[in-house]
């Protein structure tokens, strides 16, 4: 059964990395390597999370078998009443007096698995990932090109941990009375990544004990949802507009290198690789205007350098998956902010039924046919939905207090002050494994949801940035997982510390799991384990109460950064600028949407003339075929009546040719590239141009 439950851990964690990866990755589009280094990180971090529970479980019944297996046995007494399970039991061993947990992991199991997630989770932090964030963004055009530009980006990288390395050498050298052995040099290179990260991680969670509880309240206040998302459309359509018009300048320096640099050019085939990664309407513009049959002259023209072209291929690859990314977030804002209004709408409904402004063009399916039905979904969306993130509110806000509480006071252990070690102590006496597994769970869990959600939320200008939707580009994956793989080892330690697991910080004489037998004893750097990791935790009392008055976002937005803060008048024009934004969408989609409809009225109306008109043309041939051989008075007769059909059968054809104009159709982007696109490919006429007009409507 132990076996099956950790096979079964191992199994689900890989599929929720992998569910993860798929929403903020691209599987079609990004490198291989890129996906495969990102899914082991975030793999090997939540393996962490999700197994230290049956450690703790596993270490709690070694020791109870080592406490019985050192406390004499008590001759047990007849007993008239048998209240207590254990009370007529007879002496037994250590491990007969202890109950052994459904997961308990068989001893040498544990370490080697610690050993290897670790250590392997670390070269992949700090050797791995930063090589492969650079050789990912990388303009090279060869393998060997880019891996000499990431060896050259991560010089200084990883010179200044040879300069850490040779610097504890010549201290051990002028030392000679300190010969730290083996296993204590590897606990100071643990001990120093883990106060790294420990140093980030109450940052990240002081940030996020306070923001996940305020969001889910903010997510009840419908009104001040919608007046959020108008700000952020606002300051989204600036984004997106620079996108653009960043993406148009990169794409004239690409349409000037390649009409500089002919087909017979050495450097083509650099050009060609740039042409493939730029988006398919220019790569048609600009191979249209190419003049394949002139040769270069390398005396006359000046060509740009590889060097060049690599730089320009960077910023190729750069703009336009900014200039995506940002295409594709305006749409989800845009169907946000319109859902959002049907909402508002729809509360004050006498009916109970949920009316979309815009219904969906995909039939419905079964489940909103019979189980999320229109009644249902106002229910739900107006009155439920808003009830349950309050109360989600309220129990996350109980347990970020109870954070905080164990964060100041887990160092105490007489008396117990730490309210997680509390109930896991009191489960401890009953052997109820399965709480102590589900109250470790819930615990780490809910530290680990605050610590990454404030990774997936944080934004560093654009070169940090995760983006659901398939958005997310190499170098911010890349970073995710290096920052995921610095962070859970000292989150897994400071949960140890918060239940009295680490008997380096609660200085308790107790059996050691096999996660901190992995991390070295934290004896040989005293005043960082006595000290820094005791003391530096109490910081997230400051960090909450920041978080809580938004001193951040205040000090941003004095700096130039527009956040959202309602007494502020640049707040107030950014959303009356985004509710505009948001209503000019919904009239240009409305206009859409009438078009389509005139268009399908218009082809119903006259679809059953057109279909007449196919039967009739085929029998007149067949008369026509017959009448070459009747006599020349049936054919007199024949030719008049065939001139009264040609008559009606021009009338139809008009009809049928007819469609519906819009006169408020969008007209079409002119091209910037090319300076001819107004005027129409030669040889070609109006009526022959697929009815472009009627497409556009």
């Amino acid at each position: 059964m132990s076996g099956a439950a950790l096979a079964l851990e191992i199994v689900v964690v890989f599929f929720l990395a992998l569910f993860l990866l798929h929403r903020y990755g691209d599987f079609r589009k990004q490198q291989r390597m890129v996906l495969f280094g990102t899914l082991l990180a975030w793999y090997l971090c939540f393996l962490i999370v999700f197994i230290l529970p049956l450690d703790v479980t596993t270490t709690i019944y070694k020791q109870c078998v080592i406490d019985h297996q050192t406390t004499p046995a008590e001759p047990t007494l007849p007993s008239t009443n048998h209240t207590h399970a254990n009370a007529s039991k007879p002496p037994a061993d250590g491990a007969a007096m202890c109950y052994k947990p459904w997961s308990y992991i068989p001893d040498g199991i544990m370490p080697v698995f610690w050993r290897v997630v670790y250590w392997t989770s670390q070269c992949l932090t700090w050797l791995l990932l930063p090589f492969m964030q650079s050789y990912a963004r990388s303009g090279g055009f060869s393998i060997t090109g880019k891996i000499k530009t990431a060896l050259i980006e991560n010089a200084i990288y990883y010179g200044t941990y040879l300069l850490l390395f040779s610097s504890l050498l010549i201290y051990v050298a002028i030392h000679p009375e300190w010969r730290p052995s083996w296993h204590e040099l590897q606990t100071i290179g643990i001990t120093a990544a883990n106060t790294w990260g420990l140093f980030l991680l109450v940052l990240l969670l002081g940030y996020g004990l306070v923001e996940i509880p305020r969001s889910y309240w903010n997510a009840a206040r419908h009104g001040h949802l919608l007046v959020k998302t108008y700000f952020k459309a606002s300051k989204l359509m600036t984004e997106k507009a620079d996108a653009e018009e960043n993406l148009e300048d990169v794409m004239e320096e690409v349409r000037k290198v390649s009409e500089s640099i002919k087909y017979n050019h050495p450097l083509r085939k650099c050009v060609d690789t740039i042409l493939r990664k730029c988006p398919v309407d220019y790569q048609e513009k600009m191979g249209r205007n190419m003049d394949d049959y002139e040769d270069f002259d390398d005396k006359q023209n000046t060509y740009p350098s590889e060097r060049s072209l690599v730089k320009l291929h960077k910023q190729v690859i750069y703009a336009v998956q900014r200039h995506n990314r940002t295409q594709v977030q305006w749409q989800i804002l845009l169907q946000e902010a319109l859902h959002l209004e049907d909402v508002a709408k729809n509360e004050n409904s006498s009916c109970h039924q949920f009316v979309h402004s815009f219904p969906p063009s995909d039939p419905p399916g079964w489940f909103s046919r019979y189980v999320y039905t229109p009644t249902i979904e106002w229910y739900w969306e107006c009155l439920l939905k808003r009830w349950f993130h309050r109360l989600l509110s309220v129990v996350l806000t109980l347990f970020s207090v109870a954070v905080v509480w164990s964060e100041c006071t887990f160092f105490s252990t007489t008396p117990v002050l730490s309210l997680f070690a509390v109930f896991i102590q009191l489960a401890e006496r009953d052997y109820n494994y399965l709480y102590i597994q589900m109250a470790c769970f819930v615990t780490i869990f809910f530290l680990c949801t605050c610590v990454y959600s404030t990774v997936f939320r944080i934004r560093v200008f654009n070169y940090y940035y995760l983006a659901p939707h398939h958005q997310t580009d190499a170098y911010s994956l890349q970073f995710s997982g290096m920052l995921f793989c610095r962070l859970t080892p000292p989150l897994c330690l400071n949960f140890l510390g918060l239940i009295h697991m680490d008997s380096a910080i609660s200085h308790q004489q107790k059996a050691p799991t096999a996660y901190t037998s992995i991390m070295g004893s934290m004896r040989v750097l005293s005043f960082i384990a006595n000290g820094f990791y005791i003391y530096y935790p109490m910081l997230i009392v400051i960090l909450c109460v920041a978080t809580y008055f938004s001193l951040g976002t205040r000090c941003l937005n004095l700096l130039g950064f527009q956040q959202f803060m309602g007494d502020s008048e640049m707040t107030s024009d950014l959303i009356d600028e985004g509710k505009e934004l948001i209503r000019r969408e919904k009239r240009k989609r409305q206009r859409a949407e009438d078009g389509e409809n005139r268009r399908r009225e218009w082809k119903e109306r006259y679809g059953n003339q057109r279909e007449e008109f196919r039967n009739r043309s085929s029998h007149e041939m067949k008369e026509t075929n017959y009448s070459d051989t009747v006599p020349p008075t049936n054919a007199r007769q024949a030719k008049f009546s065939r001139g009264g059909t040609r008559a009606e059968r021009d009338r139809v054809e008009l009809l049928q040719d007819a469609e519906p104009l819009d006169f408020n159709a969008d007209i079409p982007n002119e091209d910037p590239l090319d300076p001819e696109s107004n005027r129409h490919t030669g040889g070609r006429y109006l009526s022959m141009s697929s009815s472009r007009i009627f497409d556009d409507v």
